[in-house]
């Protein structure tokens, strides 16, 4: 890994958007090379400028569902061709030091090599365009977020791929007469349960969706929950679902029935028996 390279490392560490895999080949050029701490600082020092430039504020689940799907849209540059950069960048190194003369020969020092990583290809400028383009769009849509918050899945994103890997993972889907579609994923070894719906109509000011588990004729609240502008959303389920529960929504006041029951008829029900 040469320094250029690093540098790209040191500023997605600071945005806190490295893989597993990234952080440790940052870790460990950092470790063979502690003379480069110096991007590290700069990198910090800039991400923490554009996180507190703004007071921070929670973002709704469409806008980070957004932004996740934006970053994933990203080309990503092949490691043939980071390799190729690097040797191009290492034939400029050779001729400007030729140019120059001779130069005092230090003593070489082992260094612990780096696994190469997509991340490398970014380059420092495309970090930050991107931290800052985010951040623009989120303080222009509904007020300021933090650089770690972008970078954070959901809780109910979360958790619903816990339940998709667990060995006992169920689902079941329903569709409503006005064409939502509704899938309840439970797993009860993770002891979580997640609601995924997709075209749920758009509410009236001062309502909101309230889940429930309705457990024979008792329905027990769970929480609620806002879609996104096409009527999706992923919801956890708070509480603990019991085999043979229907999962259902209904309508209530902002924040929930007052007295903990419902107050409409269910607009989604899908049945876990």
């Amino acid at each position: 890994m040469n320094e250029r390279d690093f540098a790209d490392l040191a500023v997605g560490h600071a945005l806190h958007a490295l893989t597993e895999a990234d952080e440790r080949a940052y870790q460990e050029a950092l470790a063979g090379n502690p003379h480069w701490d110096h991007h590290v600082r700069e990198a910090a020092d800039t991400a923490t400028a554009i996180s507190s430039a703004i007071e921070p504020v929670e973002p709704p689940p469409s806008v980070r569902a957004a932004l996740f799907a934006r970053i994933s849209d990203l080309p990503q540059e092949p490691a043939a061709s980071n390799a190729s950069s690097a040797a191009a960048d290492q034939g400029r190194d050779d001729e400007d030091y030729a140019a120059a003369g001779t130069a005092p020969v230090a003593p070489m020092r082992a260094a612990e090599p780096a696994r190469p990583s997509p991340a490398s290809g970014w380059g420092v400028r495309r970090w930050f365009a991107l931290a800052a383009s985010f951040a623009a769009v989120l303080v222009l849509g509904f007020g300021a977020v933090t650089v770690s918050q972008l970078f954070t899945p959901p809780a109910a994103v979360v958790a619903l791929e816990q339940i998709e890997k667990a060995p006992d993972a169920q689902s079941a889907t329903a569709t409503m007469a006005d064409g939502t579609v509704a899938t309840a994923h439970w797993s009860p070894s993770t002891g979580q349960s997640v609601l995924v719906t997709d075209g749920m109509p758009a509410l009236a000011d001062g309502t909101t969706y309230e889940l429930w588990f309705v457990r024979g004729q008792t329905p027990i609240a769970a929480g609620t929950f806002e879609p996104d502008a096409d009527g999706n959303a992923t919801a956890v389920l708070q509480g603990e679902m019991h085999v043979g529960d229907i999962i259902a929504v209904t309508i209530e006041p902002a924040g929930g029935s007052p007295d903990g029951t419902p107050s409409s008829e269910p607009v989604v029900a899908v049945a876990t028996a």
